[in-house]
């Protein structure tokens, strides 16, 4: 399975250009592909990321301001143009879905494809996905209307087996492995106790993501997001613009580098700049003064967690 990573389609707010793409990125977790928010212009960049279309089976929507979610409706065209038939799951407030059942109802367009809609409207920290590999939930962000981040987060694997030394004891059977897999010590014929560490690896790390984009300087986020080992949290301004960032509902690369500090995250990636500040460095630049494992996040460039 590959490792868990995160690749940015776009980093930058408000209006496209031809070098700054709004917000739209793809986490690679557990062998899930997930699409966090859906600026326009984003299935060019799926292209050019390389990243295949009918992978892509979980949609998830921060807010209904346009450079989060004006991509989505492309999309979701083309792909009913390559006909697929895999349904689809959109996680967004509520609003989304009548908004894309407008555009289809007028383009007299009837899609290959399901689409299931999870409306989001609380204002809790709540789980909204959940399956065997991965659970996910909703972050409340203050912004200028409803807003929510995410965070994903794997579920505990199951031990490995170590067979080189499994082979040593022969008691030890096929049907024993799943014990073994749960944690469970071996006891042999003649009343041996085998630890289980002996006989299996530890599992690989738990991983967690969390996304928080567009917010204000929010400090009720950090109980949600600590120790997580990658936090893209928005820095639209710099702390030149800190005025600017509250009036809009936005922060600026110290706040979310205290935030990360505070939350004792693992690594901070920046984005969602304004397009007054081109050298997106004074991003990392001014949080590296309070955070020292911080990046400013760049389109098409992939990050590991």
């Amino acid at each position: 399975m590959k490792k868990s990573s995160l690749t940015i389609l776009g980093c930058h707010s408000s209006i496209p250009t031809k070098k700054f793409h709004p917000t739209a990125q793809i986490l690679e977790m557990k062998g899930y592909s997930f699409l966090i928010d859906c600026g326009e212009g984003t299935q060019v960049q799926l292209r050019k990321a390389k990243i295949k279309f009918n992978r892509i089976i979980h949609i998830f929507i921060s807010h209904l301001h346009g450079d989060h979610f004006f991509g989505l409706i492309g999309l979701l065209s083309t792909f009913h143009l390559l006909g697929r038939e895999k349904s689809i799951t959109i996680y967004a407030p509520k609003g989304l879905k009548e908004i894309i059942n407008v555009h289809f109802k007028w383009s007299y367009t009837r899609l290959k494809y399901s689409i299931d809609h999870i409306e989001l409207s609380s204002h809790k920290f709540e789980k909204i996905m959940e399956n065997e590999k991965i659970e996910i939930f909703s972050i409340p962000l203050k912004h200028r209307i409803y807003a929510n981040g995410f965070l994903f987060r794997e579920k505990p694997s199951s031990r490995k087996l170590n067979m080189e030394e499994i082979k040593k004891i022969p008691d030890i059977k096929i049907m024993d492995y799943q014990n073994l897999k749960l944690g469970k010590e071996f006891k042999t014929n003649d009343g041996r106790i085998i630890p289980n560490q002996k006989l299996t690896f530890d599992p690989p790390k738990i991983l967690s993501y969390a996304f928080c984009s567009d917010t204000s300087f929010y400090l009720p986020i950090i109980e949600h997001i600590k120790y997580v080992d990658l936090l893209y949290h928005e820095s639209t301004f710099l702390k030149i613009e800190e005025e600017r960032a509250i009036n809009t509902g936005h922060s600026t690369a110290n706040q979310a580098a205290y935030i990360a500090k505070k939350a004792e995250v693992k690594k901070l990636l920046l984005g969602h700049y304004s397009n007054r500040f081109p050298n997106i460095k004074e991003f990392e630049k001014e949080a590296k003064e309070i955070f020292f494992n911080v990046e400013a996040s760049e389109p098409l460039k992939t990050y590991y967690l």
